[in-house]
């Protein structure tokens, strides 16, 4: 496998080792069951930056809680981003990210559309690695589809009130073993079609990774599991005809000649895992459309067979089948136990190359241990 290439990082690290790191036997219980987001491994990374400096203080430090003013911009005005990404561990006991230059570019876009500074590419990748490389007894190994999920993100850390572009940023990175997202085999889920809330509008923030947009995906969710259904999906804002995205998760739908469909971008996150699926498919020889998909072509379209499957991706799950489509008076779908076999295929496709079973003929791989 060639690993992908970020460039060069001017970022030089200052390490503090915690002095008190968990005991093998702790790793070994967390590594065993990590759940997921609820265990943190012994360090974080932190860099900061100001107009005069730049990115400075890189450093690396046990991990632990940090302290901020009241006053601080982000409590505020939200001028925050983020990112969300694992690394795997291959049988040969080496470690690797997946596409790390991409989030590294889809973090700079949100940073671009939340006035924050742009951290260059391989400053990201630097700090990423550098993080799993000394907590690199976290990842677990690669049975049952355990991995280590790794939030990268980056806030307005200036104390001050005003209303404009924070001239203190802190970039950080922590990381928590994470278990496999279906623990009994995946299950197609259900989906709540809202049309009382959307997620975004042209124009706003729905491109770009930032918990604002989780934050007003929070109360849809709660309709959806209030009609009894796992997650909710969203329409466009400005005719509420038009499908974006689940809260968190981009959405496909294989059509019975074979071809696929998913949402066009603009208003909803471009998904590193959507856009690696879409080149997956292309190979397996789906011809694959990005488009706008009214709701209606979705609900007819599984009514008449037209539509065959229906599937979301994200770097939690990976791949998830859709079983039900429900909405104020009615319901349509494949049911609860139907795994379509294009859904099977290209998630099967996705994980063995994830977790070096099949060779990376893409150069998605990013060698770190």
């Amino acid at each position: 496998m060639s690993p992908s290439k970020p460039g060069t990082s001017s970022l030089e690290f200052e390490v503090t080792a915690n002095p008190d790191p968990a005991s093998p036997e702790r790793l070994a219980e967390v590594l065993a069951n990590p759940g997921f987001g609820v265990n943190f491994t012994d360090h974080m990374v932190t860099v900061e930056w100001t107009p005069d400096q730049g990115w400075h203080g890189a450093r690396i430090t046990p991990y632990g809680p940090i302290s901020l003013d009241p006053a601080t911009a982000v409590l505020h005005y939200a001028q925050e981003t983020f990112e969300g990404m694992k690394a795997y561990r291959h049988d040969d006991g080496s470690v690797w990210t997946f596409r790390p230059e991409q989030n590294a570019a889809r973090m700079i876009r949100s940073s671009q559309r939340l006035a924050l500074p742009e951290l260059p590419v391989a400053d990201f990748v630097t700090a990423v690695d550098a993080l799993v490389e000394i907590d690199q007894r976290w990842v677990p190994d690669a049975a049952g589809e355990k991995s280590l999920y790794l939030r990268p993100f980056m806030f307005a850390s200036e104390v001050f009130l005003g209303v404009r572009p924070a001239q203190h940023v802190t970039f950080m990175v922590i990381a928590s073993p994470a278990g496999a997202y279906f623990a009994k085999g995946v299950k197609p889920v259900s989906i709540w079609l809202t049309e009382e809330y959307t997620r975004a509008g042209r124009g706003g923030m729905g491109a770009a990774k930032t918990g604002g947009n989780d934050a007003s995906s929070l109360v849809a969710q709660q309709e959806a599991s209030a009609h009894g259904c796992d997650q909710v999906v969203f329409l466009d804002a400005q005719e509420g005809r038009y499908v974006e995205e689940l809260g968190g998760m981009n959405m496909y739908f294989v059509h019975a000649d074979g071809h696929i469909v998913t949402p066009e971008t603009g208003t909803i996150l471009e998904g590193i895992t959507r856009a690696s699926i879409i080149q997956l498919a292309q190979k397996l020889g789906h011809r694959v459309e990005e488009r706008r998909l009214d709701v209606d072509e979705w609900r007819e379209g599984v009514a008449d067979g037209t539509i065959t499957e229906v599937f979301a991706c994200g770097t939690a799950a990976v791949v998830t089948p859709v079983g039900t489509l429900c909405w104020q008076g009615g319901k349509v779908g494949t049911g609860e136990d139907f795994v379509g076999p294009v859904t099977q295929e290209i998630r099967r496709q996705l994980v063995d190359l994830q977790y070096g079973r099949a060779e990376d003929t893409f150069g998605w791989l990013h060698r770190v241990v």
